[in-house]
């Protein structure tokens, strides 16, 4: 797809904080990443954690004291996934009523979301882009499991379910976000891909993970915006390098060496325009954080930079192409550590761009 956006180095996040405040989340996002801002998840409140927050709307949702899980052995079930299908239907026809329909986030769901717009509604200029985020297909599949406690990944029908169901929740958000006059960027939050290939996940095929990619990711391009895939581990990277993705999220503070290993994918993936999103400020663990500096960032960028040159790419199109970003989530971190990473992921940007003249 052809969208004018080049983000040049700019900072962006990965969207949480431990915070217990949306109002006060906005207020420090904006205050940090003003030129992409996102919606942020407070992982304080249960029902902001990534299987959760996506749940509503789906058949069979069943919250038993601390379990929850999807209950396709029900009296009333298949009453619920033919409602569910059919509703769908009716949307892919009509994409006027996915305003209404159980696809739309609501305020209990996602109070930062409607928080964000709130402040998008006050800006006085557009920013950059904007940002918005959802639970990937896979690690949403894996992550609920059924009645009998196996994952809906394995059952054909609740994977397509659950599919369809974040397909269209990401082209409400891409709706929602795309009346402000930017380019819209829409994440899909992949970690359980660090998984794939493991013995947990033995009898998952790959083309059933692309073929869940590939359908959300579809839906966030026809509303036309951009889609990116996170992975805050190490992956198959050719899944994600050899997808219909736009942006691809990495690790790079600790999962770069793994990454280069897919030269030809990534010399691929840039050349047809793919943005390259560098998770090069480290969020994994309080130590790790603390002993770095934007000083010693820089230094580390500098060095896998030259390692992508080696592989063909131009320093000019790395530049151009590239977002420098948290290697996750800070919403586990003590607040003052949070705030170092988001701080210095925007300084590093900062000092990016003006070495590269950007």
């Amino acid at each position: 797809m052809t969208i004018d956006f080049k983000p040049s180095c700019l900072s962006a996040w990965i969207g949480s904080l431990p915070l217990d405040n949306h109002v006060k989340a906005v207020s420090m996002m904006m205050e940090y990443t003003p030129d992409i801002p996102l919606w942020i998840q407070l992982p304080h409140f249960k029902s902001e954690g990534m299987i959760a927050q996506f749940l509503p709307g789906l058949p069979g949702v069943k919250i038993d004291e601390d379990r929850t899980f999807i209950q396709a052995n029900g009296d009333s079930f298949d009453q619920e996934i033919l409602a569910f299908f059919e509703e769908y239907m009716d949307i892919i026809e009509d994409d006027a009523k996915l305003g209404d329909s159980r696809f739309a986030l609501s305020n209990e769901a996602a109070p930062g979301f409607f928080e964000f717009i709130k402040k998008l509604e006050v800006l006085k200029k557009p920013p950059v882009a904007i940002k918005g985020q959802i639970s990937g297909p896979f690690t949403f599949s894996t992550g609920i499991v059924d009645q009998d406690g196996r994952a809906i990944f394995y059952d054909d029908q609740l994977r397509d379910a659950a599919t369809k169901s974040l397909a269209l929740k990401a082209r409400w958000q891409v709706q929602q976000l795309k009346k402000y006059g930017a380019p819209v960027i829409m994440f899909l939050d992949e970690p359980g891909l660090t998984g794939f290939g493991s013995s947990a996940f033995i009898s998952v095929s790959r083309q059933d993970v692309e073929a869940c990619l590939e359908e959300v990711i579809a839906a966030v391009h026809e509303e036309g915006a951009l889609a990116g895939v996170h992975v805050c581990g190490n992956a198959e990277w050719s899944i994600i390098l050899d997808s219909s993705a736009d942006i691809v999220s990495f690790d790079a503070y600790s999962f770069f060496d793994k990454f280069i290993l897919y030269p030809d994918q990534i010399n691929n993936f840039m050349e047809k325009g793919g943005i390259i999103a560098w998770g090069i400020v480290p969020t994994g663990d309080v130590e790790t954080v603390e002993k770095e500096s934007v000083e010693t960032l820089a230094l580390l960028w500098e060095k896998e930079v030259l390692q992508m040159e080696a592989i063909g790419i131009d320093r000019s199109m790395i530049i151009e192409q590239s977002l420098i970003t948290p290697s996750c989530g800070t919403g586990s971190l003590p607040l003052d550590i949070a705030e170092k990473v988001i701080r210095m992921t925007r300084e590093l940007s900062e000092k990016i761009r003006k070495l590269s003249g950007v």
